[in-house]
């Protein structure tokens, strides 16, 4: 009897443990380049005629990863306990979204499931190494204006302060600019704490706004609408779209059901908004170019190719040939950022020191020319 009791708390434990490894993803998550790694390899063992299951075993063995390889442990028990691969992946959508279950599904239906495995390999590279320019690009930008930041705060709270005693004791009348500037700096020395809190506050503020689905609408608008940056995350948006359908249409998904897993996966709620119209147009008999016509957001070359790939049957190659295109693009916008971005760094330092030289070097060189 105690023997019994004590399989069922295991098998109770077991469950739970397995429940909450599908619900960490903020704290374990699978890379890209992992992902990459076990379907180019799942693809070779398939190729090799290696049965799934044992597939799945010897990649959990040479997995790095402790996360993906419980994942993949979990996914070889269900396919041995007779789910398919794609029912075995949907059950942990934080790792395999509906993008990869759909795909692999329909590899599955046709009997190429190692040549889905390759192409969705290739695809996530390629997704890859666009997400490592696109952080690459980021630095710099947010490297200085993180700097400009800490240093206009230790200006005004630490340096300006001192420079102020001798400009009070001066008796000289001051520019209506420099008592502004002393007033800012004498309630962010005092108050720096104050200042400090508010502005984590509003940090926190803006993270909790954009959970809402009002807030998320408008952190995406103005993702997309940003100069410069807007550009990039728009074509961005484009390529994901296009490489994700196409690979779903080579897979031998329906449109209709394609579109619908696009929508998961496009991360941007304005072009989940653009995907759903298309989804109705479809529904209703209509071409997709039709309804991605009217929207501002999808560029009139992509609605034209996409119009000629409906027409003439070949829309995959289409989609694919408008990826390729808009990852040049971005390749181009990206390795030319820094040229964008330098004359506003340039513009917006010259304005700080301007405002410095006017507000407290010239009152101190007239204070000492007087003498």
């Amino acid at each position: 009897m105690q023997n019994n009791l004590a399989v069922i708390e295991v098998g109770e434990r077991l469950d739970d443990y397995r429940s909450f490894l599908k619900n960490i993803s903020f704290l374990n998550k699978v890379k890209s380049k992992e992902l990459v790694v076990f379907f180019r390899q799942m693809a070779v063992m398939i190729d090799a005629n290696i049965p799934i299951v044992r597939g799945l075993r010897i990649l959990s063995q040479q997995t790095e990863s402790d996360y993906l390889k419980e994942i993949i442990t979990e996914v070889a028990n269900e396919v041995e306990g007779g789910q398919s691969l794609s029912s075995a992946m949907s059950m942990f959508p934080n790792t395999f979204s509906d993008f990869y279950v759909n795909i692999i599904m329909s590899g599955e239906t046709s009997g190429r499931l190692s040549e889905v495995m390759n192409y969705v390999a290739d695809q996530k590279e390629k997704d890859y190494d666009l997400e490592s320019k696109i952080r690459g690009a980021m630095v710099y930008p947010s490297f200085i204006v993180s700097v400009l930041l800490v240093v206009g705060f230790i200006i005004i709270a630490f340096v300006i302060p001192n420079l102020a005693k001798v400009l009070s004791e001066s008796g000289a009348q001051l520019p209506w600019i420099t008592r502004a500037l002393l007033s800012l700096s004498g309630f962010v020395s005092m108050f720096w704490w104050l200042v400090l809190l508010l502005f984590f506050g509003a940090i926190a503020a803006w993270l909790a706004f954009i959970k809402t689905p009002q807030g998320e609408h408008i952190k995406d608008s103005l993702k997309i609408n940003i100069p410069v940056f807007g550009k990039i995350w728009r074509h961005i948006y484009i390529v994901r779209i296009c490489r994700s359908f196409a690979t779903l249409v080579r897979g031998g998904v329906p449109i209709s059901q394609s579109l619908s897993v696009i929508k998961g996966v496009v991360g941007n709620v304005v072009f989940e908004e653009i995907i759903q119209d298309a989804i109705k147009s479809v529904d209703e008999g209509n071409q997709i170019s039709e309804s991605l016509a009217s929207n501002k957001n999808i560029p009139i070359i992509v609605v034209q190719m996409i119009s000629v790939g409906e027409d003439s049957g070949k829309l995959k190659e289409v989609l694919e040939k408008s990826a390729d295109f808009y990852s040049r693009e971005i390749d181009n916008t990206v390795r030319n950022l820094s040229n964008l971005i330098e004359p506003v760094i340039m513009i917006v330092l010259g304005l700080a020191v301007g405002l410095f030289v006017a507000a407290v070097i010239l009152p101190m060189w007239q204070l000492s020319a007087s003498f």
